[in-house]
């Protein structure tokens, strides 16, 4: 077993786990209590992940991003949960704005994660018209089910499967796991990366309009997903995706950024929220309107 600490107060603008890990952007970690999109704060309890085989584990308390792993994952975790975010400047470059003000006011430490991208093609895919916790067992089921089991320090994880894997089930096998009508979409969208027809990372190397019309090939993918996709695995922090929450924060407080489209409209919030780090606000906000604290 591998293990590290990393003192909080040496990363730019610190670091929330739970805010980070369970505010919608990720379902490929799992808490140690079971607990996993419960609502409940608990700095006790370990996140734990599987990416490419190797286990990692952490948690913050007194004042130390505790880890350990199959591996030596220093690099692995700052990519993951992206500790070289400077939050204070990104925090700093948001437009003078009272709603995303108070966002960033009562979420200090949230980050933007970088998970894989088939496991967050897939776990969006699933996502549509479900709450989080919903989606969260969906993808955790699929990890059991099809992923490779690592033994790690006398518990069983399991990776996210391979898309030759996940393509191999059956459409009664995924609805079977809970997955209903978006059985198929998993499936089609497995068997275009598993044969080589396109695959989530190469919209990395496209400008964003263009890697968000890329990623929409995929079946069961909309512009939304795609956004999700683009925000949260491949590093479009302009990326700012149209779910319920922004389309109410849209409603109730940028009213003239409503041009109809999706496009039209996906313009008018970027260029609202700032521009390169619109998706960063737009995170801040999502969560700040989902859990219910916005009174401004």
């Amino acid at each position: 077993m591998e293990t590290g600490a990393i003192p909080i107060d040496e990363l730019a603008g610190g670091l929330d786990p739970y805010l980070t890990l369970e505010s919608g952007q990720s379902y490929r970690w799992r808490r140690s209590d079971g607990e996993m999109y419960g609502g409940e704060r608990n700095p006790d309890a370990w996140y734990e992940t599987v990416v490419d085989g190797e286990v990692i584990r952490t948690r913050a308390r007194d004042g130390v991003l505790e880890w350990e792993s199959t591996t030596d994952a220093d690099t692995l975790l700052g990519r993951l949960l992206r500790l070289d975010d400077d939050l204070e400047a990104i925090a700093a470059d948001a437009p003078a704005d009272a709603l995303i003000r108070d966002a960033y006011e009562a979420h200090r430490g949230m980050r933007l994660v970088e998970d894989p991208p088939f496991a967050t093609l897939i776990a969006f895919i699933c996502s549509a018209q479900m709450r989080v916790r919903r989606i969260h067992r969906m993808v955790d089921a699929l990890a059991r089910e099809y992923g490779t089991a690592v033994e790690f320090d006398g518990r069983t994880s399991h990776d996210f499967p391979t898309p030759d894997r996940l393509a191999g089930a059956t459409e009664a096998d995924l609805r079977d796991l809970g997955l209903g009508y978006r059985a198929p979409y998993v499936l089609e969208t497995a068997r275009m990366v598993a044969d080589g027809e396109a695959h989530p990372a190469d919209a990395r190397e496209l400008d964003y309009e263009p890697a968000r019309e890329y990623l929409t090939r995929f079946v069961g993918v909309g512009d939304k997903v795609a956004d999700c996709v683009l925000l949260f695995s491949l590093g479009f922090d302009e990326a700012v995706p149209l779910d319920t929450w922004i389309r109410k924060a849209i409603a109730e407080y940028y009213p003239e950024c409503d041009r109809g489209s999706y496009a039209a409209t996906s313009r008018a919030i970027r260029e609202r929220f700032g521009g390169a780090y619109a998706g960063y606000h737009q995170t801040y906000v999502f969560h700040f309107m989902r859990t219910g604290i916005s009174d401004v």
